[in-house]
């Protein structure tokens, strides 16, 4: 399984729809789309800024903005089958679907790991990835993403957010983050046709996987 999360940025960029087309021609039965919050996100922000509440509450508006942002990609791409938690996710792949990730199982009723917006939805789209046990994650972003970047690095440009480089050091999978234009290569990826080594910009996990130093493997939530 594939988990391919899709920035929230991407929801005004017309190349969004042939993501979502190619996802959901080749990614049935092998791929889950994360969707970011975007500018619902971005609205969140501004509400806590100028009310100045709690980080959990701002979390749980957070993750309802992804939510917001997966039924915009349904509504563009219907092929797509919204599953609102792992069991839904299984089952929608199991059926040959590809699946959109309503991502409901990590609102919280306590502060904990994931209540901080030092975790956005790149971080969640990797805690998913280790639920599912998946094969590969791909993020893909509408900004630049500098060649040979580290987590750490694309975290201080304000690529990824502050948790993913910890959080990705002993991930048992590869991770890539890519720009939105190498769409062509990871249809040829997910095809078989080649290697998945696109000529653009791209990081890999660069710290050591067997020492773990500073890694979080993030609480599982049962399924709802």
């Amino acid at each position: 399984m594939w988990i391919v999360k899709l920035g929230g940025s991407l929801a005004h960029d017309a190349r969004v729809v042939l993501w979502l087309a190619m996802l959901a021609e080749l990614g049935g039965g092998r791929v889950t789309i994360v969707p970011g919050g975007g500018t619902f996100a971005d609205a969140v922000r501004a509400s806590q800024r100028h009310w100045h509440f709690a980080d959990l509450p701002a979390h749980n508006m957070a993750v309802l903005a992804m939510a917001q942002t997966a039924h915009l990609f349904h509504a563009l791409e219907p092929r797509l089958t919204l599953a609102p938690d792992e069991a839904g996710i299984r089952r929608a792949l199991h059926a040959g679907h590809p699946a959109l990730w309503l991502p409901f199982g990590v609102l919280r009723d306590a502060p904990d790991l994931l209540t901080s917006w030092d975790v956005t939805s790149d971080s969640l789209a990797l805690w998913l990835a280790r639920v599912l046990n998946a094969e590969r994650l791909i993020l893909v972003k509408g900004c630049a993403v500098p060649a040979g970047s580290t987590f750490a690095e694309l975290a201080t440009l304000g690529v990824l957010d502050a948790r993913f480089d910890a959080w990705s050091r002993d991930a048992p999978f590869p991770i890539e983050v890519v720009e939105c234009d190498a769409m062509e290569h990871v249809r040829d990826a997910l095809l078989g046709r080649c290697a998945y080594r696109p000529p653009v910009a791209l990081a890999r996990v660069v710290a050591s996987r067997s020492s773990g130093q500073g890694s979080v493997r993030p609480r599982r939530k049962p399924a709802a």
